[in-house]
């Protein structure tokens, strides 16, 4: 799992590092790591989980076209996830490592969940300080962030931030002006000093651009409010309550072999450093990247989801919170629908298939990870890949909308065409 270290006081401009495990222990901790390794055995020589309600020739269509992407170099292999109500259909395909050595795709591999960590993480910590009254998603950036007024940005909301509409660009640049020279920068403090002094390229509330930039901000405004580092508040008040045990931010090393690379930088093979460039220069923890996760735990997060806010008796966020974040949030003028954080009907709306309706929710990652909830037939489909490894050429775009649309073909008896909205 991902190991925990004792809250340190908020420093915004470092972040933690991880130890290993301590190597001493008593007869009990003795015996519960041996059965916790038996267990680790167990599941790596299981490589599928089925209780098979759903259409098993949809099934085998779904394992065909991984297989194909996997033939295609799109993906060095992954896992699949579809659960509806309780029944499901997990595998693991192909290989998690192919450089600098072969590893076949384990059922508990982690993986790097690039903007998964959007919603995952930022997204729900916003809303539980939201639902604190620590937070309001109408009032000004301005109100938590000193000096994010500048430039003519006073009046960009926290809603605007969370359904990327807030006029900014996608991304932060990789160098910086110093002295009439362009120079590399690095350091979270300067992330959050350039993410601040953005200039808009239009106004706010007129166009859906999606942009890290904003989740940057994000990252650092629930730092502000709540006091503490991202990691810390993510795992304390949304991973550890919803038992999400091998999510999070800069993975042990110890789990090293359980973690799927992306890719080369600079003669290094990337496995639990962050794939995300920004992440890189800035110590690995941000809003719009850096988490970790399994796809186990990803379907811990959204079944919470579909039960409006609870699982196994744990409420983690309110009935109408879950509501609120996941309906339309965009303008009415906007052709794209966000939720606060999360995707409806946009140009990445890939993994939606040709058959869920509109009025489902999720999102995607840049490394090859996905989530779309449907509440219609309580259904979540989840894919994890490496898209990027070993060479950052893999694709899976169309792969994503193939299982989407299979995933919905493979429930057996609903009527999705009956849905309001359906495509």
């Amino acid at each position: 799992m991902i190991s925990i270290k004792k809250q340190q006081p908020m420093d915004t401009n470092k972040h933690e590092v991880r130890k290993p495990f301590c190597t001493s222990c008593d007869l009990y901790d003795y015996l519960k790591f041996i059965s916790i390794t038996a267990m680790a055995f167990f599941l790596l020589a299981c490589r599928s989980e089925t209780q098979v309600t759903f259409d098993p020739v949809k099934l085998a269509q779904i394992d065909e076209a991984i297989e194909q992407a996997i033939a295609e170099e799109k993906t060095p292999g992954g896992i699949f996830w579809l659960e509806q109500k309780g029944e499901r259909y997990v595998k693991a395909y192909g290989n998690m490592s192919l450089e600098p050595k072969v590893m076949a795709t384990r059922i508990d591999a982690i993986y790097d969940a690039a903007s998964i960590t959007k919603i995952v993480a930022t997204t729900t910590a916003m809303m539980l300080l939201f639902e604190q009254g620590k937070i309001e998603v109408d009032a000004p950036v301005s109100n938590y962030l000193d000096g994010f007024e500048n430039g003519g940005k006073e009046n960009i909301t926290i809603k605007q931030l969370m359904t990327h509409t807030s006029g900014l660009r996608p991304v932060l640049p990789n160098t910086i002006e110093i002295d009439g020279v362009e120079t590399d920068w690095r350091g979270y403090a300067t992330a959050i000093a350039i993410a601040k002094s953005e200039k808009m390229q239009q106004a706010p509330g007129t166009k859906f651009v999606y942009s890290d930039i904003n989740f940057i901000l994000l990252g650092e405004i629930i730092q502000q409010v709540s006091g503490q580092q991202l990691q810390d508040y993510t795992r304390e008040k949304i991973f550890h309550p919803l038992r999400m045990k091998d999510t999070g931010y800069l993975p042990s090393p110890i789990l090293i072999n359980r973690i799927a690379p992306t890719k080369w930088v600079d003669g290094k093979m990337l496995r639990g450093t962050a794939n995300n460039p920004i992440c890189r220069k800035t110590g690995g923890v941000h809003g719009h990247a850096g988490i970790f996760t399994t796809a186990a735990d990803l379907a811990r997060f959204a079944r919470m989801i579909l039960n409006k806010g609870e699982l196994e008796g744990i409420r983690l966020l309110k009935p109408e919170t879950v509501e609120l974040m996941t309906s339309i949030q965009t303008p009415e003028s906007m052709n794209e629908l966000r939720g606060l954080g999360w995707d409806i009907s946009t140009s990445y709306t890939n993994q939606r298939g040709t058959i869920f309706p509109i009025g489902g929710f999720g999102h995607t990652g840049f490394i090859g990870t996905s989530l779309w909830i449907d509440p219609f037939s309580e259904t979540f489909v989840i894919v994890m890949c490496n898209r990027v490894h070993p060479d950052g050429t893999g694709d899976v775009l169309e792969l994503r909308r193939q299982l989407g649309t299979l995933a919905a073909e493979a429930i057996k008896g609903f009527d999705f065409e009956g849905i309001s909205g359906s495509k």
